[in-house]
């Protein structure tokens, strides 16, 4: 099948990878030259610019930021949307409000294409597995024509429901839930170096105690690296929580926890550290309490 993928970052990359490893002919675009030498290495084709990437493309795959970068690249100067045949499936993996996902999915029926509401989770290592987790959101048909290729990509394929906007409800969820367990893991481990408690002993013990949760896992370990490779920014945690909460006002429910977790990575990325992995959240917590270790007497 012919694929176009657009967005060839940390996590799109593996993912065209593993299409192309599934025997799929893709044409990728990025704006970085490294990544495209990258893409090539791998067996795609590079294409000049994003339309051409999208040139006789049955499905075509969004990696890109958020909502609005998928509308520019689809129906800005990119006119990603104008190179597609009529008929074509747009997949839409950003992460994006679920009020803009509906938009985006009207906008391109005006052009005869067809979308899947299709965000993803898993980070860069569920890319580099193919082990994702697809929350998809569209006419069953769409789904279907489209399962092939996200077997290709992920492990996890969910077929949220017909309405456009239900796949990124379910991420918007997933990301509350992330972000929260993320500043939660962070204020835990501050307490225990404050305290002067090891923290590779106090991570050993909630990880097997009725505290643990999957981000103390993944994350923990990387809270007490100096500079830990980075999977997923603070900023992008700043951009979702900011989805979540912005959702949170228009349907005037109260999130006072994702409220919370979003101050402390909005006050992570306001010292500087926004590109650095998301478990540098705890930054944010040694600024607020005066630093690191700091044993107190009892």
């Amino acid at each position: 099948m012919r694929v176009g993928f657009i967005g060839l970052g940390a996590m799109g990359l593996p993912m065209a990878a593993n299409l192309v490893g599934a025997g799929h002919d893709v044409s990728g675009f990025d704006l970085k030259p490294a990544t495209m030498q990258a893409f090539t290495a791998a067996g795609g084709r590079a294409a000049a610019s994003a339309a051409q990437a999208a040139e006789g493309a049955a499905i075509l795959i969004l990696m890109v930021v958020n909502g609005d970068q998928a509308k520019t690249v689809l129906f800005g100067e990119a006119g990603v949307a104008a190179a597609l045949a009529a008929n074509a499936i747009v997949l839409a993996a950003c992460t994006q409000p679920p009020g803009q996902a509906a938009e985006l999915a009207l906008s391109l029926a005006g052009r005869q294409l067809r979308m899947l509401d299709c965000p993803v989770s898993g980070g860069v290592v569920g890319a580099e597995t193919a082990s994702l987790t697809f929350m998809c959101a569209g006419p069953k048909v769409v789904f279907d024509e489209a399962r092939p290729l996200l077997d290709s990509m992920g492990r996890n394929i969910f077929h949220v429901g017909e309405a456009h906007g239900a796949g990124s409800t379910a991420k918007l969820i997933n990301q509350l839930l992330c972000g929260v367990h993320i500043a939660a893991a962070a204020e835990a481990m501050n307490v225990a170096e404050r305290a002067g408690v090891s923290l590779e002993t106090i991570h050993h013990i909630i990880s097997v105690s009725a505290g643990n949760s999957w981000m103390w896992g993944n994350r923990g370990p990387r809270m007490m690296e100096v500079d830990p490779q980075v999977t997923s920014a603070v900023d992008i945690f700043v951009k979702d929580l900011g989805i979540v909460l912005d959702h949170g006002r228009q349907v005037r429910q109260g999130l006072p926890l994702a409220a919370v977790a979003h101050q402390m990575f909005l006050a992570t990325s306001g010292l500087g550290h926004g590109a650095e992995d998301d478990s540098q959240v705890i930054k944010a917590y040694r600024a607020l309490n005066g630093g690191a270790a700091t044993k107190t007497s009892t």
